[in-house]
This record gives structure tokens, sequence and C-alpha cells, in this order.
């Protein structure tokens, strides 16, 4: 098979994630399935399901901050990665190694707290923060991936007459992809599980009902909140997996 062939194969392939996103966002629909289950799992509970908004409301509320907050670490933190790896920034790459290190090292409820004077209660407060506890992941693997590339050939393209930024787009980004791709897709499923924190500010999201269940010991308002977490994660990070063989088709080739 040809590399075009294997190409068009995996995008192909990429339909099924995207039927299994339309089926569990199906499922998030149905409220008042959720209601009968948790009914089940909790009798003693007066109201087992969140009932001042939808869970099909939450979740999307839920994937716009995390899809803002990974756009804006991808927008920033690929860039400074890159940045970092050329002659011009080389002196760049420490500091910036430790500023994306402290910020994962702060929790993200005090960067939220730190930003309530700058944006006050809602949603742009948990994406600064989210944006900030995401960006290791991408820094340090595009700092990691451009650092294992093979001299030999960052050589051999400079003596074919390359520019930088022709070397750049043409050899070191395709080789690079692939642990670029894997940065991305851990700060993904990061800041998709942390999102839960988003709700102390006033942003919504799936955090809301597991708040509200602690505060008045509703284990199925909790349960309700953590299962729909967990499949969002789970079918998020299998789904980038799928589109990282997508991006990457050579890698198929070479198996």
């Amino acid at each position: 098979m040809t590399l075009r062939g294997q190409r068009a194969g995996v995008w192909g392939g990429l339909w099924l994630p995207a039927l299994l996103w339309m089926g569990l966002l199906g499922l998030f629909a149905q409220q008042e399935l959720w209601a009968r289950g948790l009914g089940v799992l909790f009798p003693s509970a007066r109201n087992p399901i969140f009932e001042r908004e939808t869970l099909l409301s939450l979740v999307l509320q839920h994937l716009s901050i995390t899809v803002s907050a990974g756009f804006l670490v991808i927008l920033i933190g690929l860039p400074l990665a890159i940045y970092a790896t050329r002659p011009a920034g080389a002196a760049f790459r420490p500091l910036l190694e430790s500023s994306v290190a402290i910020g994962q090292t702060f929790p993200p409820v005090a960067v939220l707290v730190l930003a309530l004077p700058l944006f006050g209660f809602g949603s742009q407060g948990a994406v600064l923060a989210l944006f900030l506890y995401g960006l290791l992941p991408v820094v340090r693997g595009g700092l990691e991936a451009f650092a294992a590339l093979p001299p030999e050939v960052l050589d051999a393209a400079q003596g074919m007459g390359y520019s930088p930024a022709q070397r750049l787009w043409r050899v070191e980004l395709p080789l690079a992809l692939p642990v670029i791709l894997a940065g991305i897709r851990a700060s993904l499923v990061l800041i998709l599980a942390t999102a839960t924190v988003a709700p102390l500010v006033g942003g919504g999201g799936l955090g809301t009902p597991i708040v509200a269940g602690l505060a008045v010991s509703n284990l199925g308002f909790v349960t309700e909140g953590a299962v729909a977490v967990a499949l969002l994660a789970l079918l998020t990070d299998w789904s980038l997996a799928r589109l990282e063989r997508g991006l990457t088709p050579w890698r198929e080739a070479t198996l």
C-alpha cells in the first residue's frame, strides 16, 4: 500500500471517534435515563440528579472551557517551544522551562482566586487557570521533540540550501510531530479533568453538580459529574490517539 493510501485509510478511520462522540452526547441528553439510574444507585437521595441544568448543558459548558484553554495552550505554548529551540531563543529556554513548571506547581484553585480581581466571576478566570496548568506538557513536549532531532538530518537539510524557515516546516516539524502531539494530548486530557474546578468562580461545567453534591452530601450529584467527566476524558484521550495516527501516517508505514 502506498503512503497516500495509508494516509487515506488512517483518516478514514476517524469516522469511529466522530460516531462515538455523537453517541456519547446523545447519552448525556437522556436526562430521564440518568435520573432513573442514579435513583437506583442512591435510593435515599430525594433528588439523585442535578436539576438546575441538564447534564448535556453542563457537558457543553465543560467542553467549551476545555477547548478554549486548550486552544490558548497550543497557540502560545508551541511557538514558545519552537522559539526556545532556535539559536536566538536558546538563552530563553531555562526561563521558559521554569515558568511553565511553576504554572503547574500552583494549584488551579489558587490561580482562580488570583484571577478573580482581573476577570471577576465567570469562565474567563477558569480558562486562564487551565491555560497555565496545561502549558507544561505542550512546552516540554515541544522542547524534547526538537532536541531529539537527528543532527545529520538537520545538516543534510542545511546542505540542500534550506532556509531556517524551510528547514523548520519541511524537516523539523514533521519529525517532531509525534512527540508534540503526545504533549498536546496529555495537556488536553489534563485540562478536561481539571476543569471541574471552574464552578468555584462561576465558570460552569461538570464540576457544578460535584461541588453542589459535596455541599449538601448528595452522592448522586457527585456521581453524575464524576462519571460524565471520566467518560469525556476516556473518549478524548482515545480520539486524540486516533487523530495522532491520522496526522503521522508515516509512522504506520514503518510498522
